[in-house]
This record gives C-alpha cells, sequence and structure tokens, in this order.
C-alpha cells in the first residue's frame, strides 16, 4: 500500500470513528436520576413526598425515606387524581403538583452555618431523642422562621429571648454529633414531622402555664408538640 492511499485510509477510519462517537452520544438520554424520585431512591425528598401524601391521604406507610411500593402506588395516585401521568415517579412535574423542589438544600436559601447552628440547637434540646423527635425539634424552628410571628431567620428563632432552654443554659455551645447533623439537613430539606407546629415541651419539666395552654398536636419521645 503506498503511503497516499495509507493516509486517505486512516484519515477516512478516523473521520467515521468521530461520526459514530457523535451519534452514540446524541443518541445516549442524559441521566434522569438527578431529577427524579422512584422506586429505590432513598434519603430526605423521599421523606418530604411520604409526608405530604400521608398528610393528603394518600399514603398509609412509614415516613422512612425509602421509595418502596407503596411510596409508589401513592404517588400514582395522587398523580391519577391531579391529572398527571401515572407512572410513579416524582418528576418536575408532579413534584411542583407537591409543593417541593427536587433541587439539593442549597436552593432553600439556608447555608452551611445555618444547618450547624440548627444541629446544635437541635443536640442541645433533643439528644437522646428518637431521631425523629430531632428532626421535628429542627423543623419547629423552620416553621418558626416563616411564620409572621417569629424572626426570618434560623439565628433569630434560636436566638430569641427565652425561646430555648439550650440557649439560656449554654448548651447551644455543645458540639453537634452526626446525628443532630443529619437531622438538621433532613428539616432542612423539608421533612417536618410535626405538620407544621411552633412549639414544643417536656411535660416533665415544664412550669409554663402559657405552654400548657397550647393545642398539643403530636408526642414524640419526651416532647410534646403543639400549635
Amino acid at each position: 500500500m503506498s503511503k497516499t492511499l495509507f493516509k486517505i485510509t486512516l484519515l477516512t477510519t478516523l473521520m467515521v470513528v468521530a461520526v459514530t462517537s457523535a451519534v452514540l452520544l446524541w443518541q445516549v438520554p442524559p441521566s434522569a436520576d438527578a431529577a427524579t424520585l422512584k422506586q429505590g431512591s432513598t434519603g430526605s425528598l423521599v421523606k418530604t413526598v411520604q409526608t405530604k401524601l400521608k398528610r393528603w391521604g394518600y399514603y398509609t406507610g412509614a415516613i422512612d425515606g425509602v421509595y418502596g411500593p407503596k411510596t409508589v402506588a401513592a404517588v400514582r395516585y395522587f398523580q391519577r387524581r391531579n391529572g398527571l401521568t401515572q407512572d410513579g415517579v416524582v418528576g418536575p412535574k408532579t413534584a411542583a403538583a407537591m409543593g417541593i423542589s427536587l433541587s439539593s438544600t442549597a436552593s432553600s436559601g439556608y447555608n452551611s452555618n445555618d444547618e450547624y447552628l440548627l444541629a446544635r440547637c437541635i443536640y442541645g434540646e433533643a439528644r437522646g431523642e428518637p431521631y425523629t423527635g430531632q428532626v421535628a425539634v429542627g423543623a419547629v424552628v423552620l416553621n418558626r422562621v416563616r411564620s409572621s410571628s417569629f424572626p426570618n431567620t434560623i439565628a433569630g428563632v434560636i436566638y430569641q429571648a427565652g425561646a430555648f432552654t439550650a440557649v439560656s443554659d449554654g448548651q447551644i455551645n455543645l458540639t453537634p454529633d452526626a446525628t443532630a447533623i443529619k437531622a438538621a439537613r433532613d428539616a432542612m430539606s423539608g421533612w417536618d414531622p410535626t405538620n407544621g407546629c411552633l412549639f414544643y415541651y417536656n411535660p416533665k419539666t415544664a412550669t409554663s402555664a402559657w405552654i400548657w395552654s397550647r393545642e398539643v398536636r403530636l408526642t414524640i419521645g419526651e416532647h410534646v408538640f403543639c400549635v
């Protein structure tokens, strides 16, 4: 084979490879895993979906953050009632109908300092409580942030005079453990085991007559949660 023919053959081969690669890349759809929740998914966003569906009467399973068959069935039920494609997958349209964001907690407006402060509050107020109870304490803080009756920042809520025993007795300055940090992240991701409560107390130690007057919604561990 002459050098000229060899060069032409090599050039042709490289062009074919390049075109084939481009076609293959074009045919491969982008991964949807980061933008959908489906059977097998786990985490705080799944808990948010389960919590909402349970609140609305679509879901009867546990709020465990595991996207199993019961969650799939509940999502399909929700989709059917809301005119959505009944595929059991929480994609952008279903998420929008549920009022949730599929993006990370970075879109919530909170930062790492907020997360760490919330974890310190959870650790100071609720270490030793069941994990759901620790998330619930974090959720109460965030519910106050969203309420017009309280300061509109995590720091403002936590350091409001007389609001939390952990601030009064200095336990807010303890280093939170991994469980408290995870609980803070779950709360900031939208998991609210209290369904909107603004207060909680321990009936065994509470002395305020005012707090006893609040409407009790549920009890988790040693804490009563109320509005």
